[in-house]
């Protein structure tokens, strides 16, 4: 659905992605890693236009990104940054509104079809008894389901998610993103997620595309992309990777500690 060919972007004179390719298989949830400062969140930008692409590609479905015009994109993408505000007087039912705009405009108002998407938003987020509180007034975990529930109504067939369990304790995170592995096994979506925890990558993705100083280091199916090879290639680190449960699990081993002198 998603192809990332050779792309070059920087903020500056230095190249924050350096020929960076990479393929984002439809209805899949793929997971991109690295360290910080690595170009994670600068390859979501670029997708969405957000940042001028200086070299490569990017193509949706066969067709390049920058031939398609911001309202239609919205129709086809949607994106949740690292971090949201709204005012307080927001409520959560007029927050996941604001999904519709790309389909009817300012001018114009939301169809049945609309609403009908709205409430399925929020009942697949567990927030349907919700609607009329403010989004500020919802505990934090409940925010970050709030947004993901913006980006549902969207009704489109790629999400990108940078970090959205970045400051959530580990019951909001595991929850969070279990809500995004089903919104790709249940519902089909094509899920493209930063994370920073490689348990929670190996947990929830079946994908992991790494990325290093711009670059992408390792990409493939969770289950043979995180090695202990490419977690010491890409963040400098020494870790046991075994399986449990049916999943990888990467266990960092500790700094080794000079023994005091005699």
């Amino acid at each position: 659905m998603l192809d990332v060919s050779e792309v070059t972007a920087s903020y500056g004179p230095a190249p924050v992605l350096r020929g960076v390719s990479a393929r984002f298989r439809a209805g899949r949830v793929t997971a991109l890693v690295g360290p910080n400062g690595c170009g994670k969140s600068t390859l979501l930008k670029a997708v969405m236009g957000f940042l001028p692409v200086s070299g490569g590609d990017i193509r949706l479905e066969g067709e390049a990104i920058q031939r398609i015009g911001r309202r239609a994109l919205a129709r086809r993408i949607a994106y949740l940054p690292q971090e949201n505000h709204c005012p307080d007087y927001l409520t959560l039912g007029e927050l996941v509104e604001l999904s519709g705009y790309a389909r009817y405009g300012l001018a114009g108002g939301p169809s049945e079809r609309d609403r009908r998407l709205f409430r399925e938003a929020l009942d697949i987020v567990g927030l349907a008894d919700k609607a009329a509180h403010p989004v500020n007034a919802l505990s934090g975990g409940q925010r970050q389901r709030a947004w993901i529930a913006m980006v549902l109504a969207q009704d489109t067939g790629l999400i990108l998610l940078d970090e959205p369990v970045n400051h959530l304790d580990m019951k909001y995170q595991y929850a969070v993103l279990d809500l995004v592995r089903s919104l790709s096994r249940d519902h089909g979506r094509t899920i493209v997620v930063v994370l920073h925890d490689l348990n929670l990558a190996s947990a929830f993705a079946d994908d992991v595309v790494m990325l290093k100083d711009g670059r992408v280091a390792a990409a493939g199916p969770a289950q043979g992309a995180i090695t202990a090879d490419t977690v010491a290639r890409v963040f400098d680190l020494e870790a046991d990777i075994f399986a449990h449960g049916g999943r990888l699990v990467c266990l960092p081993r500790p700094a080794r500690q000079e023994q005091p002198s005699a």
